[in-house]
């Protein structure tokens, strides 16, 4: 039988990237005269890369420039934020006892999300955390992202196993909705990065420490099996 398979989404699920983030996109907003974006306000702009946070701050503005701004912008943050991955980004609470019980129960783990491969192996590395990782995937690596489900059938297949062993466990509606559309079930973390609460969002179940997430995934396996 194939081995059982959870995959993760990165920011806002693994690791609470927003301080780095939101620090990197101020200080890009800043160098062309617009407008800081509060933490708070800016968390939901997370998880459709950067570009799409740039783009989410300059709306926010009502501010409306050049594809060659919104270009050098993105050129800016990538460079900036890139030397700052890990200033204060840290794994959520329970994270590294959650993945030690998974793997002592045979899984095999995975990340699918959409930051770039090498930042997310930047960050990863940065964290000591690479190495938990069988596959590690970003919106790059099989040149779709979420929420289209080829990215997570890529993922099952790069990390040898099936998509009727896989659970997937993110944080927003791109992670429900790509799960859904892969046709494998979705556990959601409350503590993400989403301006809709996670529960409207119709994943499977909801969790609010990582230190659940163990029976989450158990209860999901016993029912898919019955």
């Amino acid at each position: 039988m194939p081995f059982p398979l959870a995959i993760f989404d990165l920011d806002g699920t693994l690791i609470d990237t927003a301080p780095d983030l939101v620090e990197t996109l101020n200080i890009v907003l800043a160098a062309e005269d617009f407008a800081p974006v509060a933490l708070e306000d800016a968390r939901s702009m997370i998880g459709g890369g950067a570009r799409a946070m740039i783009a989410r701050a300059l709306e926010l503005q009502r501010a409306d420039v050049s594809e060659a701004l919104r270009e050098r912008m993105f050129d800016a943050f990538m460079h900036r934020y890139a030397a700052h991955i890990a200033d204060r980004s840290r794994p959520f609470p329970g994270l590294t006892e959650a993945l030690d019980r998974l793997e002592h129960d045979g899984f095999r783990l995975a990340i699918c999300t959409n930051k770039l491969e090498w930042l997310s192996r930047r960050l990863l590395d940065m964290l000591g955390l690479s190495e938990r990782f069988a596959v590690i995937c970003g919106q790059d690596t099989f040149g779709v992202k979420k929420p289209d489900p080829a990215v997570l059938h890529a993922t099952i297949a790069a990390a040898g196993t099936t998509a009727g062993r896989a659970v997937m466990i993110g944080d927003s509606d791109t992670d429900i909705r790509a799960a859904r559309a892969a046709g494998i079930p979705v556990i959601a973390v409350d503590f993400g990065y989403t301006e809709i609460p996670v529960a409207n969002l119709g994943p499977d179940l909801v969790i609010s420490h990582f230190s659940a997430l163990y029976d989450a995934v158990k209860r999901i396996s016993r029912e898919r099996i019955n």
